[in-house]
C-alpha cells in the first residue's frame, strides 16, 4: 500500500515537474524530441537485451540448468522497457539503468533479496 502512493502520485508529479524545468530550460521541441529518441532507444535496446536473455535461458535449458538469473534478467528488462515507453526523465534513467547489464545487477540482487525475505516471513511457499 505504501508503494501505491508513489506510483499513483508522487512519480507522476516528479515527471511533470521535470518536464516542466526541461521545457523551460532547453524548449518544448528539444524535449519533445528527448523523450521520443528515448523511446526508441528504449525500445531498441529492450528488444537486443531481451532475446539474448532469452537464448541464455534457452541455452541453460539445455545444459539441465535452472535459468534463474535469466528470469530475473528477464523480468528487468520487461520493466525497464515499460518504464523507457513512458514519457518522462525520471522513468527513462530508471529504465536504462534497468537494461544495461552492469547496473542491472543491483536490480536483480534487490529482488532476489526481496524474494529472499518473502519465503522467510511465509508469504511464498515452495512444493517440492
Amino acid at each position: 500500500m505504501r508503494y501505491l502512493f508513489l506510483l499513483i502520485v508522487a512519480i507522476p508529479a516528479a515527471e511533470i515537474a521535470v518536464l516542466l524545468l526541461s521545457g523551460k530550460t532547453i524548449g518544448v521541441w528539444p524535449t519533445l524530441l528527448i523523450i521520443l529518441a528515448t523511446g526508441v532507444l528504449g525500445a531498441y535496446l529492450a528488444k537486443r537485451e531481451g532475446l539474448q536473455t532469452i537464448r541464455r535461458a534457452q541455452e541453460q535449458l539445455r545444459h539441465g540448468q535452472i535459468p534463474g538469473s535469466a528470469v530475473l534478467d528477464g523480468i528487468c528488462i520487461l520493466v525497464g522497457g515499460i518504464l523507457l515507453l513512458t514519457p518522462g526523465f525520471i522513468t527513462d534513467i530508471t529504465g536504462f539503468l534497468m537494461l544495461f547489464p552492469p547496473t542491472r545487477k543491483v536490480f536483480k540482487l534487490f529482488m532476489l533479496n526481496s524474494i529472499r525475505k518473502r519465503i522467510e516471513r511465509g508469504n511464498i511457499k515452495i512444493i517440492k
